[in-house]
């Protein structure tokens, strides 16, 4: 297994790129990558798959963003390793709050691409979050060790009664999406997102 990242954005260099998709089999992944390809073929649309180097089917943490940005297509993977803004926001919370990537899988609330060829990155609608729904439910039967649920972002929030009827027993934290349009809006914004992963880190030193 490659060393972690040490700054964000570590997958625009190309060679740490393929080393990443060397790790495409890691039997870690395998089962979300089998979910990820039915959705896929469900919906018409590409699904990144989960960053090897994150924990899988043996993540504590599930982190809940909103959908896939159009740039996601250059890796193919859900990551706070890519090449943009909200992934290293992302990158460097995660870090502050002592929340190991072992730990965590990074995922969306619609989990395939939604924009067309050359459009502008866009929220998802409300019909396409309702659409999306439904994976959830094959999602958590494959993460047995989970501890907790973070959901960021407005839309990722509106998974919330879905994911407690189907595990009332975890807890959610909900905080704003790391996005940097968002993150500058008020100095507020980052703080919400220290609290709340930090939240979910102390939930995590509990449940260990």
């Amino acid at each position: 297994m490659p060393a972690e990242p040490r700054a964000p954005k570590s997958l625009a260099d190309p060679d740490a790129l393929a080393a990443r998709r060397a790790l495409l089999g890691a039997p870690h992944i395998a089962p979300i990558r089998a979910l990820a390809a039915r959705i896929a073929t469900e919906r018409g649309a590409p699904v990144p798959i989960p960053d090897p180097l994150d924990g899988g089917v043996g993540a504590r943490m599930l982190l809940l963003l909103e959908t896939p940005g159009p740039a996601v297509l250059r890796t193919g993977f859900v990551t706070r390793d890519s090449a943009n803004g909200t992934a290293a926001n992302l990158f460097r919370f995660l870090a502050e709050a002592g929340l190991g990537r072992a730990d965590t899988l990074i995922w969306n609330a619609v989990p395939w691409l939604i924009h067309a060829a050359g459009a502008l990155n866009r929220a998802p609608r409300r019909a396409e979050v309702s659409a999306a729904a439904p994976y959830l439910a094959p999602l958590l039967e494959l993460l047995p060790r989970l501890a907790v649920i973070v959901l960021a972002g407005r839309f990722a929030g509106e998974a919330a009664p879905t994911l407690a009827a189907l595990r009332p027993e975890l807890p959610v934290v909900r905080i704003p999406h790391p996005s940097p349009t968002y993150v500058c809006t008020s100095p507020e914004v980052p703080a919400r997102i220290r609290r709340g992963l930090s939240e979910a880190a102390e939930i995590l030193g509990r449940t260990a």
